[in-house]
């Protein structure tokens, strides 16, 4: 049953990023002079991650805190990274981010000239220059578009929280950028790391907890320590629910 959903599923998804290439490529050419940071190209794409989600009536969000309001200061949004499925999950909160990907990502035809139309950087995880890389979002975040970078820097392998990479925090540092942590849940059980079929049903929660004044903190690794902390613990309670959930 799984792998026959599986098949159905990634044909369906095929399609729709097909489909939503063309919109997206519309979009880039025709306000390209007008919109230097994508934003229009890049609502396109919330439109083909909601389509990608929403196609399965087995999968429920439940989505908490997620309140506009917690951008009054230019910020970045740091995640824990679960699967391939949470970019497209993260895409149905009511914002629009820029994304930092490996640039494997972008090499995928039709899809990553998706995201490289949207505005997305490219890293490479393995380059020492990495990090002097993401000096590139500086002014789409004092624009006001929040970046979204994953710290841990790669998919957990066993669901859990992976340790936290240096990069976001300098930035934050380095430009007083706040750091708003975000939860993400369902994606391993979903779609776990090196495999290609799907849950048929499944429970995602986003959970985006309080800005980060990042002045608070006297070093970068006070700062990712406690952003690690806030993390994990907020996992552990979204797990610890679905578990008592699932009992009664």
């Amino acid at each position: 049953m799984k792998t026959i959903f599986s098949i159905i599923i990634w044909l369906y998804w095929a399609v729709c990023i097909i489909f939503f290439f063309f919109i997206v490529a519309l979009l880039y050419i025709v306000t390209l002079p007008i919109d230097p940071y994508n934003r229009i190209p890049n609502l396109a794409v919330k439109g083909l991650a909601w389509t990608m989600m929403k196609a399965n009536p087995g999968w429920a969000f439940h989505i908490k805190g997620a309140d506009p309001s917690k951008f009054k200061k230019p910020t970045i949004v740091v995640a824990n990274h679960q699967s391939f499925l949470d970019m497209p999950l993260s895409y149905m909160l009511p914002w629009t981010m820029k994304w930092v990907a490996k640039k494997d990502l972008f090499r995928i035809p039709i899809f990553g000239w998706i995201i490289s139309m949207t505005g997305h950087l490219s890293i490479d995880r393995q380059s020492s220059s990495s990090v002097k890389k993401l000096d590139k979002l500086v002014e789409s975040i004092q624009y006001g578009i929040p970046a979204m970078i994953f710290p841990e820097g790669t998919r957990t392998q066993d669901g859990n929280l992976l340790p936290f990479k240096n990069g976001a925090f300098k930035l934050a540092k380095r430009y007083n950028f706040n750091i708003l942590p975000i939860v993400l849940e369902g994606g391993y059980q979903a779609m776990p790391r090196g495999s290609w079929k799907v849950a048929v049903r499944q429970n995602f929660k986003l959970s985006v907890l309080d800005p980060i004044n990042v002045n608070e903190f006297d070093s970068i690794k006070e700062l990712k320590s406690t952003v690690y902390s806030l993390i994990g613990e907020e996992l552990a309670a979204l797990r610890t629910n679905e578990q008592t959930i699932q009992r009664e």
